[in-house]
């Protein structure tokens, strides 16, 4: 019945809006995770070719702090959108956060251990004696027992150093650490400016955690289903093209903003990569952002052998596609 209600809202909405001013724009506030990296490229790049514009919508992009913070931010009802690890609603909503996933674009799971390239480290239990470095809010943090078990470890095999994320990147390249725990595509092309490393990814050890897409909250989505619906198809649109031409993302960022000191070569190898985490067998062939059943499960699945979340929750309650199909 939800579900229901949700699409004749947005097709209400769309009725709407057919009759309103031109100029009447649909305002959103979009909070991202981070200050600016690749995975942002699409949103940067509507903003740049007057997309959103076109498509009747106001969009105010802001850079955030964390995809933590953002997701606070967005159940406080300070920004109606959030760019975000979407694999966080489950802990989010297990706190009494009303938000959902209303489009996941890398719905790959990303999360990874960096360690050197030429490293003899090739597996979870290839960690013991080491040192491996995350920082506190990391989504890696709930995951990381489960990620050790599946090798035979425990913590008391290895270091596992918890610093604040200033001293992240600071600890790893200086070599004060074996591995660091991020993502691919954030991680991956700013090691290779200083470290080259190799990743041992999280789903190896059977963590599944739906990476980067947009979070709102059930009633934005049922007051701004229209406008959302909008914003979700330019985005479509932009990672279409970033698909064939991940240069446009960097041009748009970089002019976007311009006063960030953007690298290029890291900002084009975010975007690759980013776009090489799409898919998974569930979801391929489908729209760019729809979301599979099947992987959110996996994913409820791995909160529940984490402690993330008790059982009985749903992934119902953690996602929807009415705006996306």
């Amino acid at each position: 019945m939800r579900r229901l209600l949700l699409k004749a809202l947005l097709v209400a909405g769309c009725a709407g809006l057919s009759g309103a001013s031109a100029s009447a724009a649909d305002k959103l506030s979009v909070r991202l995770d981070f200050s600016p990296w690749g995975v942002q490229a699409a949103m940067h790049l509507a903003q740049y070719k007057g997309w959103f514009k076109e498509a009747g919508l106001d969009v105010d992009i802001q850079d955030g702090r964390g995809s933590g913070n953002t997701i606070q931010l967005v159940n406080a009802g300070q920004a109606d959108v959030g760019q975000v690890q979407v694999g966080l609603v489950g802990s989010a909503r297990a706190k009494g956060a009303t938000i959902k996933s209303i489009a996941t674009f890398q719905r790959k799971t990303d999360l990874c251990v960096l360690v050197d390239k030429d490293s003899p480290v090739g597996k979870v239990a290839d960690l013991r004696g080491k040192t491996v470095v995350v920082f506190a809010a990391s989504p890696w943090a709930p995951f990381v027992d489960e990620y050790l078990k599946s090798g035979g470890l425990t913590r008391s095999d290895l270091k596992v150093d918890v610093v604040d994320p200033a001293a992240l990147w600071g600890t790893y390249i200086a070599k004060r650490a074996d591995g660091l725990m991020s993502t691919v595509g954030s991680a991956l092309p700013i090691a290779d400016q200083s470290r080259p490393s190799k990743c041992l990814l999280a789903s190896d050890a059977n963590i599944a955690f739906p990476s980067y897409g947009l979070v709102a909250r059930e009633d934005t989505i049922a007051a701004k289903g229209a406008a959302l619906h909008k914003l979700i198809q330019v985005e479509q649109r932009a990672w279409q093209v970033l698909r064939e031409n991940p240069e446009e993302g960097v041009k748009a960022m970089i002019a976007e903003r311009p006063d960030a000191r953007l690298d290029e070569k890291i900002l084009l190898g975010q975007i690759k990569l980013t776009i090489d985490y799409f898919d998974t067998p569930a979801s391929k062939g489908k729209p760019i952002g729809w979301q599979a059943k099947e992987d959110w499960e996996a994913a409820l699945k791995s909160m529940e052998a984490a402690g993330v979340v008790n059982a009985g929750w749903n992934v119902s309650d953690y996602y929807t596609n009415v705006l996306v199909e």
